[in-house]
């Protein structure tokens, strides 16, 4: 008898532990954001902060949805990967609003233009959201073709995780292209280089495909390499603190 209680408490606490890490998994992503998110309002600057980060997360998480047709894996990948978009689509309206009523320069960029000078740099939200638009269907369509190779379907699954591998190094050129992480929420980076590990981790005990766990160790190094930044510039300015970055820099990390 004692056996038996003990071992449905041990099945309920095990059920407990999975669906804690599985809502962590779900909406541990997103959490980093909402630190950055609340700085560009509070301040209505973007400068520090690179949307091609949003680009990195939009397309990976649109190719792991992909991915999935050609290979299961668990729910809770699949709900990250769509709150993420929504998260990155959001990302994009404030930083878009902010830049452009901060802007001097009155000549508006859209998507339509096909200028690859102005790529991810336009003037309208909407413009971001047909250029996500064409790339998804764009993807669909080739993952409808070929989704019986199995040699595509694995390819698939590696650009997904190495896309968002490379989150970070968005960021880190902005870092060093404006020689300081000011505007930069380092709180986010914190929550990057915690998730990032955990997220590894879980990979790993869920015996995930080995493209996830691989790029997810890659992702954590780019998380340490930031945190470097955050140091090193603070420990040894480029430029001082208060110097505003040109909109010539600004076009050109956002």
């Amino acid at each position: 008898m004692e056996d038996e209680v003990t071992e449905q408490i041990m099945y309920v606490l095990n059920q407990l532990v999975l669906w804690v890490a599985a809502g962590a998994m779900v909406f541990g992503g997103v959490v980093p954001y909402i630190p950055q998110y609340r700085d560009i309002r509070r301040t209505q600057n973007a400068e520090g902060f690179s949307t091609y980060v949003c680009l990195v997360l939009l397309v990976a998480n649109i190719l792991r949805i992909l991915f999935r047709f050609g290979r299961y894996f668990e729910a809770p990948l699949l709900w990250q990967s769509i709150i993420m978009i929504a998260t990155m689509l959001i990302m994009l309206n404030l930083c878009t609003n902010v830049r452009m009523a901060t802007e001097l320069n009155t000549k508006r960029r859209s998507f339509t233009d096909f200028d690859w000078s102005h790529f991810w740099s336009w003037s309208r939200f909407v413009d971001y959201l047909q250029c996500v638009l064409a790339f998804t269907l764009l993807a669909a369509y080739v993952t409808y073709l070929l989704l019986d190779s199995s040699v595509f379907v694995e390819t698939l699954g590696f650009l997904a995780v190495f896309t968002e591998a490379m989150l970070g190094t968005p960021q880190l050129y902005c870092n060093y292209q404006n020689k300081s992480t000011q505007g930069m929420s380092i709180k986010m980076v914190l929550m990057w280089t915690s998730g990032d590990t955990f997220k590894t981790v879980y990979f790993l005990l869920t015996q995930a495909p080995v493209q996830f766990w691989t790029c997810g160790l890659l992702q954590v190094a780019v998380d340490v390499a930031i945190l470097f930044q955050v140091y090193y510039y603070s420990r040894y300015p480029q430029k001082p603190a208060s110097h505003a970055v040109s909109h010539t820099t600004s076009a050109k990390a956002l």
